[in-house]
């Protein structure tokens, strides 16, 4: 996807300024989080994140993209990413992954997250949501070893252990002037290490799993990706930066404290 591009690497002070956009985009996706419920529609919940980044002085950065449609992508229980919010009404049960970012002052922030609308039909939804979500803040915490951009695939992995399929042909990215930059940021283990990780690297990091198999189709709207097998999947993802203090979380309110806390990775304080 990115190949042999430079890596673009922030400045201290270009790494806070991304922090204005990281907590735009947070702020975004938890008024959707906030919004879901059973007999809400799809498109009303893209208009109530829309709204917090427009009051919040960004833009998205998703609208308009590659000429998508609207300002978060929804995408509920098979489809994996990329979906298209419109009249579709959730139901309780349903497994929704919301993924957007916002651009504040030429700086991107990305972000995602997936939810069971009220009570999960079993509990393999509630184990595809969490055992992503920790391979995410594995992932995440791989970077604190300062070695190659391929330990985040490696951690993810590990973490995952064979109990979920990881998506295949999805990957993260840099991120920064633009919202996809080199480098290709791999959700598994792969020969190719990739560029060193060090101070100033910012990158968008996201697992995409599933209860069954890797494959996947897109439809033909030439957006929205599903399962091929049918199965529910589930996306989180962070936007991070690597300092000469630590890792910080720049989509996180916290920087990531508290969940990377467990893995012996300090924050550095704002």
């Amino acid at each position: 996807m990115f190949g042999r591009e430079r890596v673009e690497y922030k400045t201290p002070e270009q790494v806070r300024a991304m922090r204005a956009a990281g907590l735009l985009t947070h702020a975004a996706l938890e008024s959707v989080r906030a919004a879901l419920r059973p007999g809400i529609a799809l498109e009303e919940l893209d208009a109530i994140g829309a709204e917090v980044i427009r009051a919040g002085g960004g833009t998205s950065n998703f609208l308009g993209y590659h000429g998508y449609p609207k300002t978060f992508c929804i995408s509920v229980n098979e489809v994996v990413v990329h979906g298209i919010p419109g009249d579709r009404v959730l139901a309780e049960g349903d497994v929704v992954s919301v993924d957007g970012g916002c651009v504040v002052d030429g700086w991107h922030g990305d972000s995602a997250f997936t939810e069971i609308v009220g009570e999960p039909k079993d509990a393999g939804d509630v184990d595809l949501v969490e055992i992503t979500r920790k391979a995410m803040w594995a992932g995440i915490a791989a970077l604190d070893a300062r070695g190659r951009v391929g330990d985040v695939g490696a951690a993810v992995e590990d973490a995952v252990d064979g109990r979920l399929g990881i998506v295949d042909g999805y990957t993260g990215h840099g991120i920064g002037t633009a919202m996809h930059m080199a480098p290709e940021v791999l959700n598994y283990r792969v020969r190719e290490k990739g560029p060193k990780v060090k101070p100033g690297l910012v990158l968008a990091i996201e697992p995409m799993c599933t209860r069954g198999g890797i494959e996947t189709d897109t439809l033909a709207d030439d957006w929205t990706v599903v399962t091929s097998d049918g199965t529910r999947a589930a996306h989180w993802e962070h936007t991070v930066a690597v300092l000469d203090e630590g890792l910080w979380v720049l989509t996180a309110p916290d920087g990531g404290a508290a969940e990377l806390a467990a893995f012996g990775v300090t924050v550095p304080s704002e």
